[in-house]
């Protein structure tokens, strides 16, 4: 019996699949973080900007 059976290929790719959804998951989150902390240092830095 080989490894390389239908059952075993699509355990691999199931897992392959799902481990890339994750990191692709990971970085929209990551840039999404990224946008909000940059929207708020920008409203800060405006707000500093009017009071001088």
């Amino acid at each position: 019996m080989s490894r390389n059976n239908e059952k075993n290929i699509k355990k691999h790719n199931d897992k392959l699949h799902k481990a890339q959804a994750k990191a692709k998951q990971a970085e929209i989150a990551r840039k999404e973080k990224l946008k909000q902390i940059t929207k708020k240092f920008n409203e800060g830095k405006s707000s500093d900007d009017t009071v001088n």
